[in-house]
């Protein structure tokens, strides 16, 4: 077979221009690092935020009844009838319960139809002594009860109240907290006014029940655990920075942002912190701007002096 002049030469020049693209693929890795080194490390941007900060610690208040009324028979018999439900409310002065003495149970008829004008018929009616829920039902009807015993038990609505279980370190903050707000696990708020402790401290935990006493219209269930914020300090006109903003060595005693010295550069900058609260830290020393530059993210781990890249800004 012959092979053409032309196409040995067309297949050099074939074979030259695939070595030239595979030398050109080769060059384009080599330098992409160093492309990208010279790009910097992607950061995005905030800055100082002068405003109020306020530093709160946020505490448990469980609603209870304080007062608890019984319902108690008067008279040894037999329950006639029950109008009694665990979870019913009921009102001060409802008929409850309908007794029928023992002597009414045995003697009633007889005496009846001895004298008619007599009208023996042994029945007591047993009435609530309070307005409230009623929490436990101890008979039903046909049960025979005895002279004082509790039929049921009901929690006194004008008795209701949270108890903020509060550790004893922060009694000093209570004068200035008298007005609280109750953010209840419903999304709803309540408000209250912090009243007299209860003379006791919890042994293990240090605590101290404070009375929270809420004027409301809301049913609130017994035992409903509501969050109450508890303000320790307020300051005015600080400048503060995001915590993420806010970086530190591995025993928490030097800290530092980095600041954009110019569109590229990053340096770091030592600071002293002040007031911190779940999402903001005060920065007491320097002196920050409200201009300033400060990398929020993609700032951990940079040199004293780093290349950055800007993506965005907070």
């Amino acid at each position: 077979m012959r092979i053409s002049f032309s196409s040995y030469i067309a297949g050099i020049l074939l074979a030259t221009a695939l070595f030239a693209c595979k030398q050109k693929e080769e060059a384009d890795k080599e330098s992409a690092p160093e492309k990208n080194e010279m790009a910097g490390t992607p950061v995005t941007l905030t800055s100082p935020h002068m405003g109020t900060m306020t530093d709160a610690v946020e505490l448990n208040a469980v609603s209870a009844f304080l007062l608890k009324s019984f319902v108690k028979a008067n008279a040894n018999g037999y329950l006639e009838i029950s109008n009694a439900q665990i979870g019913k409310f009921v009102h001060k002065g409802e008929v409850l319960f309908v007794i029928k003495t023992k002597e009414a149970q045995s003697l009633g008829n007889t005496v009846n139809s001895v004298d008619s004008s007599l009208h023996f018929s042994g029945i007591i009616s047993i009435k609530s002594p309070g307005t409230g829920y009623i929490t436990q039902l101890n008979y039903r009807s046909g049960d025979y009860v005895m002279d004082g015993e509790a039929l049921a038990t009901i929690t006194d609505t004008r008795s209701f109240v949270f108890l903020l279980d509060l550790p004893y370190e922060l009694k000093p903050y209570v004068a200035e907290n008298k007005n609280l707000q109750l953010h209840l696990p419903d999304g709803s708020v309540v408000q209250g006014e912090l009243s007299d402790p209860l003379p006791t401290v919890d042994a293990a935990s240090q605590t101290q029940s404070y009375i929270i006493r809420v004027n409301t219209q809301k049913q609130i269930p017994e035992n409903l655990i509501a969050k109450v914020q508890l303000v320790r300090q307020v300051k005015t006109n600080t400048l503060s920075l995001p915590k993420e903003a806010v970086l530190a060595n591995e025993v928490q005693t030097e800290f530092w942002i980095m600041r954009l010295k110019d569109s590229v550069t990053a340096v770091k900058i030592p600071v002293v912190k002040g007031l911190e609260t779940s999402r903001e830290v005060e920065i007491l020393s320097p002196k920050l701007s409200i201009t300033d530059k400060i990398l929020l993210t993609g700032n951990y781990g940079l040199s004293d002096t780093a290349k950055v890249a800007v993506s965005a800004a907070h």
